[in-house]
């Protein structure tokens, strides 16, 4: 009779364990390391965003405490609490600032958000599936464009002078117009410039949600005699919910973050205190003022505020339809 002992002794060159049909046990730290051998070249493609994360957004958490100190290049940082914040929210240029954010975000949640749902619902209704991948390509193709390209394109368009938007405008007998000096337009740029740069990749989500709807239901409303039309508000549209809903949170979330490329490619003197936003502030303080611990607090001011905005409408989303991030 074999005894517990005796699972460690070796006949021969096999385990005695494995020889009487004992189960192998492996430790924690072996599986980690057959993991390793087995899906090496994975973990090598996903090394570059990890290090990335861990560079830009995980170390700069520690210190996020410059907000709450006086830098000081020789010798330590001097604690001086609160008073980067009481600065900062006491200063008219910050508050125009966050008055700007709000403004472009909510812009852009209310008129770009909606469009990639729309265009996927499109999408999925062309029969001709060639058409559909035509289509599909050409829209997908502005994400890839850096905002340095897209600003080029925007400002070439809508030249005053000589800008293809300003030529159709004559052509129907109206007024030229200066859109990226105009106060009254910026926002609005900034708005279909992101539209047309984001929607048909962000289309791809509820697309690929929109295929893993079960076909059985289709088939169940022809026969019953649904339209179209009533396909898509009865199936398509509930099927895809739990995206939407997460993806929206994920956008409240990001409600702070006004876009920071996008904005500094496309302002100007003109118009700068119509689209300064809080991440353009905190680049010209920090980067261009040398005011580090002014621009800390700024930046930690946003990322608390998106965090609390997450967790709202993540409750909120949990509480209305059942989904929610986690």
């Amino acid at each position: 009779m074999t005894t517990p002992s005796s699972a460690s002794t070796k006949i021969g060159n096999v385990p005695k364990s494995r020889a009487a049909g004992y189960p192998i046990i492996e430790s924690r730290g072996d599986r980690f390391r057959d993991g390793v051998r087995k899906w090496w070249p994975y973990y090598l493609m996903l090394a570059p965003g990890l290090i990335y994360f861990m560079v830009f957004h995980y170390l700069p958490v520690w210190e996020a405490k410059l907000a709450f100190e006086d830098l000081r290049i020789i010798g330590p940082n001097i604690w001086v609490g609160l008073k980067h914040f009481a600065q900062l929210f006491t200063s008219p240029a910050f508050a125009q600032v966050l008055w700007n954010t709000l403004i472009i975000s909510a812009m852009k949640i209310a008129f770009v958000f909606p469009l990639p749902i729309l265009l996927a619902l499109l999408i999925n209704e062309v029969r001709n599936p060639r058409f559909r991948r035509s289509v599909q390509s050409v829209i997908y193709l502005p994400h890839f464009l850096s905002w340095v390209v897209i600003a080029g394109i925007f400002i070439a368009a809508l030249s005053s002078s000589d800008g293809a938007v300003n030529d159709l405008r004559d052509a129907f007998g109206l007024e030229r117009r200066s859109y990226m000096t105009d106060a009254g337009a910026i926002r609005w740029v900034l708005v279909w410039s992101e539209a047309w740069r984001s929607a048909g990749w962000d289309s791809l989500l509820y697309f690929a949600a929109i295929m893993a709807i079960d076909p059985a239901l289709y088939e169940a409303a022809e026969m019953d005699g649904a339209t179209r039309w009533q396909k898509m508000r009865h199936i398509t549209l509930p099927g895809i919910v739990p995206t939407i809903a997460t993806l929206f949170i994920l956008n409240v979330g990001l409600f702070l973050h006004a876009g920071f490329d996008q904005v500094f490619n496309l302002t100007n003197d003109a118009i700068r205190d119509r689209i300064d936003i809080i991440d353009t502030y905190v680049y010209r303080l920090g980067i261009g003022g040398g005011q580090f611990s002014l621009a800390t607090a700024a930046g930690l001011f946003k990322g608390v505020i998106g965090m609390i905005l997450m967790i709202g409408a993540h409750t909120l989303s949990k509480r209305l339809t059942g989904k929610g991030v986690w």
